[in-house]
């Protein structure tokens, strides 16, 4: 079970509640005008609706002579600024609605409408409310949300039959004491006013069931709040409370209650007598402990305690059998307690940044048959603890890592200057009689290999950055240093960093001081740099967030102009996680030779030693694992082949005490955990175990050197080759090295030592596809024929700058003529780091989608089904602008919905490949249609979030603010159906 995945029930009590609250309109049948032309007989209509026609005044022939059965007049988002005076004869009417129109105020005469029900009054101007409103006694829905009103009128009170009120953002400082007087309201929603207090005659409003209270910034509740005794769903979260009055459990009736975003710092014990409480909401706040008590509340379905400070949870709490959503993430929780697989109903699991030892943090994101499994085969063998910590070694090529490394793990006494080749592993014992030790991964710092580098950067371990200081130079920081942190902090965000300046052999003294302080200086800068442009971020989403959201909804200038309130918080988290997981760099920059001298040697490694040693820095080396998975790991590395079939590594389970049915976690555990490789989810690679990484790290070296003598060397190993021969592999090295591609053929003598089977190869091409690496470009469906030619490209190695030109792109047809269409065009933008390899592994992931494509180095020419696409990456030419990768497409306005087919699923595929990087700032926008066609160099760009929103009813166009006399249709900013994985939320 995916932590983010999972069937979970979404019709809950308090979303019922916003939407019965919000949406006031009916089911019945009735006739639905567009373009206003009136049939000739309205009297049989019970319900009409003339909703989005832009409409000022009714027209003519509507009247009550020829509407005498009508109940329901639906006008909603028109241009009304008043009341139209033929309403006031249909005094008939059971329902109006009025919302998203320009009201600024209401006429007297509302009064004559005395037979209404249901009135919507919400999204519009209003400052004042007539007192003639008070005489609507037979009203029992009243939604006034999302106006400006300050105040109520004395005869509101008179409201008698009301059962569902919305006063959602309005503009009132204190609570209307006239509402008090509505003893049969059942639904209130106040959230979004200005109010600071409660009064304590509240529990006056007797009946009422839903109350929303969000956003008030409420200190404190009155302590008659508690006698709100029918009480069942509240909504108090976005306020300032710092504890519940000591009699709330009094509310027995509960069943929903949502505290999140408060400053709560201690648990809530009044909420533990709610022994009918179904759904709690407690992110965001202080707390750090759960009470053992928290099994009392045994009907509890959605527990969410993010984003707090909690250290452990209590045994007790697997007590709560029925839980179907439990949200712990941001929290400090390193163990959970045993038989937590008794939670078996939970589907909405979420626990990441969190400092999991037990189970380890890659059991626990599988979910929670996992966790079950671990703590069973946790029973059933002895623990076990092997402290082991991945230590990588990186930095720009001749930084001198291959020898430090050699320097740590050998010991020698003196080392050849050395420049290492692609990937190396070593094992290295740093404390014998603790058993620590370090797994080295010595990276490459050759940019050949920027697209396999990110695979080796993973969550827990400690990253040495070596800088050579006979290099460095002030103007070269980014180039050394800052471009490596920018790289770790994307892709492990809160990672250590230890920075080592290397060569000081080759430099004097003052040489060494001088340019280790200007690197602490700049990365101090950078970080400053980076902090401000964040915290900036964070403060507009807050100012937006402060504002109403009509002003957002109906105004292109806007910032976020049309991003939901619910969008809008899911980026101020996402900027707050960026701000709150920083890297840490590790102070002072160590110096070190690797000479005969060993100058600064050991003082790096009792730095690292000390480091690993530190169990809040580095909690999962201590991780206790059943011994029998670590029997399994043991097992795993002793055969020499590439990879085991599943029955092979089962034998090995056995051998370790796993049967059949108990490896599968034990497996999954040692792939998210990065010692070998099992992937559960392909069809062809989950019946093998990768065991072997050292031997496919060769592989993958043997691919990214990008040395034409070396390739040329290992396919000419061959001594009975002839010149023949010699000359076409010559020409393939060429083509491969120049276009990316190789046969078949090519690359298995190339592997020929890393390989002993046909099916070693057939299983290494599917692992490198899978990795993004490289795409079949004609994957034959049975044997080829006149042994005709498999080829695969690896889009890295593709030189020409664009695909060749087709006649499409510039919107014309074949002949020149131009067509009538409009371009669609998604663009994202990286304005700190441009992820390496990300565009090369990306035209792999979206070859499965499209055809006829034609590649360049920054561009992708393709077609999906006969929709073209483009796909384009722009790098950079300043430090003040930022690179841009987007996917366009175009097609007629009727038709544009085949261009939003063509492009949603390259965007959700891009979406998917970004989550690998958790502490990547990027923004996503839509580009303006109308100043794309007009060749503008700096488009207007809409918000990406609303990809993710469904279109706004009634809208068809949208101002183009760049030139205000342009509309842009709205299918050209919404696709039809909003995006399934969101742009800019990972």
């Amino acid at each position: 079970m995916a932590e983010s995945a999972g069937s979970v029930k979404t019709v809950k009590v308090w979303r019922e509640a916003a939407l019965r609250c919000r949406k006031l309109r009916s089911n019945l049948r009735g006739l639905s005008l567009s373009g206003l032309r009136l049939p000739d007989n309205l009297g049989q209509v019970h319900v009409l609706n003339l909703a989005n026609n832009s409409l000022q005044e009714l027209p003519e022939g509507l009247d009550a002579g020829s509407l005498a059965n009508l109940r329901a007049l639906i006008l909603r988002r028109n241009r009304f600024c008043h009341l139209p005076p033929p309403l006031w004869a249909l005094g008939q009417l059971d329902e109006l609605d009025l919302a998203h129109n320009c009201l600024g105020q209401l006429r007297g005469e509302l009064a004559c409408l005395r037979r209404l029900r249901k009135l919507c009054l919400s999204h519009n101007q209003l400052r004042l409310l007539p007192p003639e409103l008070g005489q609507l006694g037979r009203l029992e829905e009243l939604d006034l949300s999302f106006n400006q009103l300050a105040q109520l009128p004395a005869t509101f009170g008179q409201l008698q039959g009301l059962r569902t009120l919305d006063l959602d953002h309005n503009r009132l400082t204190h609570f209307p004491p006239q509402l008090l007087q509505l003893g049969r309201l059942e639904e209130l929603d106040f959230s979004g006013n200005r109010v600071r207090a409660l009064p304590s005659e509240i529990p006056r409003l007797r009946s009422v069931k839903i109350l929303w209270l969000s956003g008030l910034q409420l200190p404190c509740l009155p302590d008659t709040f508690c006698r709100l005794g029918a009480l069942e769903s509240l909504m108090l979260d976005n306020n300032a409370l710092r504890s519940l009055p000591p009699s709330f459990g009094d509310l027995g009736r509960l069943k929903m209650i949502n505290l999140s975003s408060n400053r709560l710092e201690d648990f809530p014990a009044a909420l533990l007598q709610l022994a009918n409480l179904e759904e709690l909401y407690l992110s965001r706040n202080g707390l750090s402990a759960i009470p053992p008590k928290i099994s009392n509340l045994g009907k509890l379905a959605a527990l969410w305690l993010d984003n707090n400070k909690v250290r452990y949870l209590p045994d007790s709490i697997v007590e709560l059998v029925d839980l179907e959503e439990l949200v712990l993430q941001g929290n400090q929780i390193a163990i959970l307690p045993d038989s937590f697989g008794k939670l078996s109903k939970v589907s909405l699991w979420k626990i990441k940044d969190n400092p999991l030892i037990q189970p380890p943090y890659e059991v626990c994101m599988k979910g929670i048959p996992y966790i079950a499994a671990y703590q069973k085969e946790l029973a059933l063998s002895q623990p076990a603890v092997k402290p082991r910590l991945k230590l990588v070694l990186m930095g720009s090529k001749c930084a001198g890592k291959t020898s430090l490394r050699r320097c740590l793990v050998g010991n020698m006494s003196s080392l050849p200057a050395i420049h290492g080749k692609g990937i190396e592993v070593t094992q290295w014992v740093a404390d014998v009689e603790k058993n620590l030790t370090f797994i080295v991964y010595d990276l490459a710092g050759d940019q050949n290999y920027d697209l396999i580098q990110p695979f080796f950067l993973s969550p827990g371990a400690l990253y040495v950055l070596v800088v050579s200081l006979k290099a460095y130079a002030s103007d070269r920081f980014y180039e050394l240093v800052g471009y490596f942190l920018h790289l770790l902090g994307a892709r492990v965000p809160h990672g250590v960093v230890c920075v080592v300046g290397a060569h000081v052999d080759q430099c004097n003294e003052k040489e060494v001081e001088e340019k280790c302080l200007d690197i602490h200086h700049q990365i101090a800068l950078q970080e400053k740099r980076d902090v401000e442009v964040m915290q900036a971020v964070a403060e507009k989403v807050d100012g937006v967030l402060g504002q109403e959201f009509d002003l957002r909804a109906t105004s292109p200038h806007a910032p976020f102009y049309g991003v939901s309130d619910k969008n809008l918080r899911r980026k101020k988290a996402q900027v707050q996680y960026l701000l709150n997981n920083r890297l840490q760099i590790l102070s002072p920059v160590i110096t070190v030779s690797c000479q005969e001298d060993h100058i600064g040697i050991n003082r790096l490694k009792d730095k690292l030693l000390s480091v690993a040693e530190h169990r809040e820095i580095f909690p999962n080396l201590h991780r206790v694992l059943p011994k029998s998975w670590q029997r399994l790991e043991e097992l795993h590395y002793k055969p020499q082949e590439l990879w085991l079939s599943w029955w092979d590594s089962a034998r090995l389970g056995l051998q370790a005490g796993l049967t059949e049915d108990r490896l599968q976690s034990a497996l999954s555990y040692l792939h998210e955990s990065g010692k070998l490789l099992y992937f559960e989810d392909s069809l062809t690679l989950k019946e093998c175990v990768f065991h072997n990484l050292t031997k496919l790290i060769d592989i993958l070296n043997v691919f990214f050197q990008r040395d034409a003598s070396v390739l040329l060397q290992k396919l000419l190993a061959d001594a009975n080759i002839d010149e023949l021969r010699a000359t076409q592999l010559h020409h393939y090295v060429e083509g491969f090295l120049l276009h990316g591609l190789l046969p078949l053929h090519i690359i298995r003598l190339l592997l020929k030592p890393h390989i002993k089977t046909q099916q070693d190869l057939h299983l290494i091409l599917e692992l490198l596809e899978k990795m993004g690496l490289c795409y079949c470009l004609n994957k034959p469906k049975i044997t080829p024929l006149n042994g005709a030619a498999v080829w695969f490209k690896f889009p890295c190695y593709v030189k020409n700058e664009v695909p060749h030109a087709e006649a499409w792109i510039n919107g014309s047809n074949l002949s020149g003529q131009p067509f009538a269409i409009e371009q669609l065009q998604v663009e994202y933008s990286f304005p700190f780091l441009f992820p390496p390899g990300l565009f090369a592994r990306y035209s792999v992931q979206i070859n499965s989608h499209i055809v006829h494509r034609s590649d360049g180095k920054y561009q992708i020419f393709a077609y999906r089904g006969k929709v073209p696409v483009v796909i384009s990456y722009r790098p950079t030419q300043s430090s003040l602008q930022a690179d841009t990768l987007s996917i366009a497409s175009h097609a007629s306005l009727p038709n544009i919905w085949t261009a939003w087919q063509a492009i949603i699923p390259l965007v959700e595929e891009l979406n998917v490949l970004l989550q690998e990087w958790p502490g990547l700032y990027f923004t996503v926008h839509v580009l303006c249609s109308k100043c794309l066609k007009r060749g503008s160099s700096n488009p207007h760009t809409f918000p990406g979030e609303l990809l993710t929103q469904p279109r706004p009813e009634g809208v068809t166009e949208i101002i183009c603010p760049k030139n205000g006399s342009e509309r842009v249709d709205v299918a050209l900013v919404y696709p039809p159906t909003p995006t399934v994985i969101s742009p800019c939320c990972k």
